[in-house]
């Protein structure tokens, strides 16, 4: 009879919303409301390739969330990235939709105020997210003393949804609540039922500012006092956030650069979500220093190669009043012959700061050269050899074997 009444017994099933599936879900919806955003841009005349640009900022963030979400549902990081992503993504379909309806003359449609609502919350509602990314950096953990800055964080991000939420009310009153080109009208100034939303921008802005240099300093502090993996993680986080940064700020100064100059920003831009994502799976982690030493030994190497071509030709062209076409040869060779030189030197003094494994190596192996000249005996070469792989390679095992 227990047999029979627990054969009988409802199964039950718990539906987790931290699961892999969730995760693809939510990618793919982020990937169809860019594909659905293709024609609506068409259809109001604004699809150009800035869109293109914006692909730069959703991508990354959605794969790296994927991926780290697939792969550690637990860890919030991933979820985060993902709602970067979808916020922006979300934001952007839901302005050139607001546009289509209410611009366009297709005010039948159907959610025209939905897309008012979401087109308050801009791209820069998903770049509000990011401090928290940093903060929770890589395992989803904080200290207990932080509980007081996050309950104030998650309140100023509830007070600016809820001033964006009056904002779109207040243009909802309104015949046209978007402008042509985008963008819910008074959202820049509200007034009416929405003035209030000017009292809390002052205080917004600039605790979201404190709370995001707080977390860096965090971050700065652990890393000082941190080793082995966790050191490695917060160099590829701090790596990614530098060339974003350097990116954004690049691409503030490069609206008439050629289109070379913008694909490298766009990579710039990707940098910090995928060093997210390298640091939480810790896939090739320790090749940090290395990427980090070629980088910076090829910048410096084109910036000096760059500038002693020019200056030769100036040199060439202006004191030595020679030819266009010679001066621009000469300098041309001179920068050849500069460049194997320069580039081993400036690698070497790149390696001394930022890639101290191979430095440290290549002088280990020095040292053991010049004393192999001096040495006679076997067994004494055979120890110093030994050493001297230990110390450069750290290999787990090594002997050697000398035949006679």
């Amino acid at each position: 009879m227990r047999g029979r009444a627990d054969d009988r017994a409802p199964v039950t099933r718990r539906v987790r919303l931290a699961s892999p599936t969730t995760a693809v879900v939510l990618a793919a919806v982020t990937v169809l409301l860019m594909a659905a955003d293709v024609p609506l841009q068409s259809q109001i005349q604004s699809l150009s390739l800035s869109s293109a640009w914006e692909l730069a900022f959703v991508v990354p963030f959605t794969l790296v969330g994927t991926v780290v979400a697939r792969r550690e549902p637990h860890n919030p990081m991933g979820w985060l990235l993902l709602a970067v992503s979808l916020v922006a993504v979300l934001s952007g379909v839901a302005s050139d939709y607001a546009v289509f309806v209410y611009q366009y003359g297709h005010r039948g449609w159907p959610l025209g105020p939905l897309a008012v609502f979401l087109d308050t919350f801009n791209i820069a509602t998903g770049l509000l997210i990011l401090p928290l990314v940093i903060l929770l950096f890589p395992d989803g953990r904080v200290g207990p003393r932080w509980k007081w800055p996050l309950r104030g964080y998650f309140l100023i991000l509830a007070t600016y949804c809820a001033a964006r939420v009056s904002i779109a009310l207040a243009a909802l009153q309104r015949r046209t609540p978007v402008w042509g080109g985008g963008g819910v009208v008074g959202a820049n100034h509200p007034s009416g039922s929405a003035a209030w939303t000017a009292v809390i921008k002052p205080i917004v802005f600039p605790y979201l500012l404190a709370f995001t240099i707080a977390v860096v300093a965090r971050l700065v502090l652990g890393y000082r006092a941190s080793a082995g993996d966790r050191r490695q993680q917060l160099k590829w986080l701090g790596a990614g956030a530098a060339t974003s940064v350097l990116s954004v700020v690049a691409a503030a100064f490069a609206s008439a650069a050629p289109t070379a100059v913008w694909v490298v920003i766009i990579f710039g831009w990707a940098a910090l979500p995928l060093s997210i994502g390298v640091s939480i799976l810790k896939y090739r982690l320790y090749e940090i220093d290395r990427l980090v030493s070629r980088t910076l030994s090829y910048a410096i190497l084109t910036a000096l190669l760059a500038g002693t071509f020019i200056g030769l030709i100036a040199l060439t062209t202006n004191t030595l009043a020679l030819s266009g076409r010679v001066g621009v040869a000469a300098s041309t060779l001179a920068a050849a012959a500069l460049f194997n030189p320069l580039r081993i030197r400036i690698q070497r003094l790149v390696d001394r700061r930022f890639n101290r494994t191979r430095y440290n190596a290549e002088a280990t192996v020095a040292a053991f050269t010049s004393r192999l000249r001096d040495a006679v005996e076997i067994e004494a070469i055979r120890t110093d050899l030994l050493d001297a792989v230990n110390r450069a390679v750290e290999p787990s095992h090594a002997s050697v074997w000398i035949r006679g």
